[in-house]
């Protein structure tokens, strides 16, 4: 608003969503085709979420004329900046929202993912509830697949409802291509040289489980994204042909062995 505070009423109307999208702290948006603000069907159910929804609308396409104080503008101006967000969360979902997504996510608009083992892979907007005023925007990272909070405070307030809890994986189906691989680099907790045991225990334990959902994924023919390690699960994979035979083994010196002290304990003699 400070931005235009020397413009006359006609003029801040005009330019309402070039000032939104400019905004500090609304890097995240992305401007809205104006023919689907206006296509009243992409607007259904939002009257009820609104308030004064009809002059919010007006305020965002551009065509708001209202005679009123300032009080008034202030807060149609505040249902205003509900309504994009709203709005906002299933544009981004269609093709053309995809597309000026894509633009941003290869510009790093969104920031970088924090974790030094991503290498500064770009990171998406997303929200962790669908419904408005629950929870704040993350930053989710496909090469880690884990969520972070924005670095600046300017975007930690923004609603997450605004891009919804599933536009991140959408992009990923819409655009394979941009599915990146997933690292098997790990940080190993490490004293003089020596693993930290605990940590040591806990890491040999993800990465067993880890790679027996690879080779099971692998029987099945899914592509995993985990494109390096792969002669190393080969070769666990003959180690656990061995270990099985091993099991086995035992267990057949067991039952047979029980086999043969069954009898003896029905005789009533000392197993």
């Amino acid at each position: 608003m400070d931005d235009f505070g020397s413009e006359s009423d006609s003029d801040y109307a005009s330019y309402w969503r070039d000032w939104f999208i400019s905004s500090r702290g609304n890097e995240y948006f992305c401007e809205i085709d104006e023919d689907y603000l206006t296509d009243r069907f992409n607007l259904t159910g939002l009257n009820t979420e609104v308030q004064y929804y009809q002059h919010a609308l007006d305020l965002v396409t551009d065509v708001f004329d209202l005679d009123c104080d300032d009080d008034m503008r202030e807060m149609i101006e505040k249902s205003a900046r509900h309504l994009y967000g709203l709005v906002h969360a299933r544009y981004i979902v269609t093709t053309r929202g995809l597309a000026k997504m894509l633009e941003k996510y290869k510009k790093s608009d969104f920031g970088k993912c924090p974790r030094v083992m991503c290498h500064s892979h770009p990171l998406l907007p997303m929200g962790t509830s669908d419904l408005p005023n629950m929870k704040a925007v993350k930053l989710y990272c496909a090469r880690c697949e884990d969520i972070y909070n924005p670095k600046s405070s300017r975007h930690a307030g923004i609603d997450g409802a605004y891009f919804g809890t599933s536009f991140h994986n959408i992009i990923f189906q819409v655009y394979p291509a941009l599915i990146p691989t997933k690292s098997t680099e790990r940080y190993i907790p490490r004293v003089y040289g020596f693993k930290v045991h605990a940590a040591a225990a806990l890491i040999r334990w993800q990465n067993t489980q880890r790679d027996d959902m690879r080779r099971r994924l692998r029987k099945m023919e899914v592509e995993t994204g985990f494109k390096d390690g792969e002669d190393d699960i080969e070769e666990d994979d003959d180690n656990d042909i061995e270990e099985d035979e091993e099991i086995v083994g035992a267990v057949e010196l067991n039952v047979a062995t029980a086999g043969v002290l069954v009898p003896a304990v029905e005789r009533g003699g000392v197993a």
